[in-house]
């Protein structure tokens, strides 16, 4: 029997053969509200465009175990959340950015504009940064996968955000069995040592590293389908650039200064 692998949209990995499988998911193009339980929520309501976590210069353990290495990275800002439907909904509105039917009806239903954007392509979140600099008047762009995983583990290397061991509380990953995305403040307990949140799960998030000999793009974090193993902060998911899929967002970073 094959071992167990990655249901994301990128390059399968495989995973420990103990892992249950994910459950399948497919939601209807363009749906719209996110389930009762969700909806219920008492954390809600969309964070500012440049609400972040301050990541600190200094050294940084990131890696797999046994292949982890030391970094140096920092001082930048780090989005405290995944960049949400609302100011999604705000860079298209502001510079008519081309995007699908399903996708402009997410954009304005109002239950979604706390929750992580998604289906947008590499291309896509790049363009929202361009935005974002201009809207700012500061530096934004994607962080790097060092900066983005330096940022969920802290100085402690840990492997998930919120500490040594796994707890399905404190994302929204497989376990929890929502099967759709969340509200980025749903899980304060899953904050990082930085203070980020929405890390492990909800969706994966395009990182700003090189391409790979392919052309392919790195992603972070795992998403709602993603089990224990797939929401640890070091692993990383190849996958298409130019395909955006329903669970894949991004995340900003700042850079020190202003624009010219």
């Amino acid at each position: 029997m094959p071992p167990a692998c990655d249901r994301g949209y990128g390059r399968l990995t495989p995973l420990p053969p103990a892992l249950p499988p994910g459950a399948p998911f497919a939601p209807a193009p363009g749906a719209g509200s996110p389930p009762p339980r969700v909806a219920g929520c008492a954390q809600r309501g969309a964070p500012e465009l440049d609400d972040c976590v301050v990541l600190t210069a200094g050294p940084y353990r990131i890696g797999e175990p046994g292949e982890e290495v030391t970094v140096a990275v920092g001082p930048l800002r780090v989005g405290r959340y995944p960049v949400v439907t609302a100011h999604l909904a705000r860079f298209v509105a502001a510079t008519g950015h081309a995007v699908g039917t399903g996708l402009r009806r997410r954009l304005a239903d109002p239950e979604l504009a706390d929750h992580p954007a998604i289906d947008v392509t590499f291309a896509d979140a790049l363009a929202f940064c361009a935005w974002a600099s201009e809207e700012l008047g500061q530096r934004v762009r994607l962080p790097t996968g060092a900066e983005w995983e330096a940022a969920a583990r802290g100085g402690d290397g840990r492997p998930w955000p919120w500490g040594l061991h796994f707890d399905p509380e404190c994302c929204n990953g497989a376990e929890a069995g929502w099967g759709w995305t969340v509200p980025v403040r749903t899980h304060p307990a899953g904050a990082s040592p930085t203070g980020a949140r929405e890390l492990a799960g909800n969706v994966w998030e395009w990182v700003g590293d090189p391409p790979d000999a392919s052309g392919w793009r790195a992603v972070r974090g795992g998403s709602y389908l993603d089990y224990a193993w797939g929401l640890r902060a070091s692993r990383v998911l190849w996958t298409d650039p130019a395909r955006a899929t329903a669970t894949t967002g991004f995340r900003i970073a700042i850079d020190e200064g202003r624009l010219q």
